[in-house]
């Protein structure tokens, strides 16, 4: 399948033939409530009905609405979640999603994109 590019263009979503699905956010970008809404159904449209790991690429995010962390909470077509950044920030806004919010499957931030993927594809389902 051909990548999803979300409604509002800030990223795409991919179906890995590894078996997992990838939502990669453009550098820079600050995410809305309407931005989540679109990633979610893009991540929705890929799975095509099915139920995947998703590994999300947050890497340079500049920010994350209250409101999209809202819509981050609610289940989708994800088994469980990575969440893999580079930088403080990311790690801030992934602990601060992580507090405040239950993620609707198994969870975790990530520096590194090994171990991220390693946890998605090859732990035995344990958060």
């Amino acid at each position: 399948m051909e990548p999803v590019t979300i409604a509002s263009g800030k990223g795409r979503v991919f179906l890995m033939p590894a078996g997992f699905i990838h939502l990669l956010w453009q550098t820079d970008v600050s995410i809305e409530e309407a931005d989540a809404e679109a990633a979610m159904a893009a991540v929705n449209e890929v799975a095509q009905g099915g139920e995947y790991p998703l590994l999300v690429d947050m890497a340079t995010t500049e920010s994350v609405s209250r409101g999209a962390r809202a819509v981050f909470s609610i289940p989708c077509a994800a088994t469980r979640i990575a969440l893999l950044g580079t930088s403080p920030v990311d790690r801030v806004l992934a602990n601060f999603f992580l507090q405040v919010h239950i993620p609707p499957c198994p969870t975790r931030f990530f520096t590194s994109r090994h171990e991220a993927l390693n946890w998605l594809l090859h732990e035995n389902g344990n958060s």
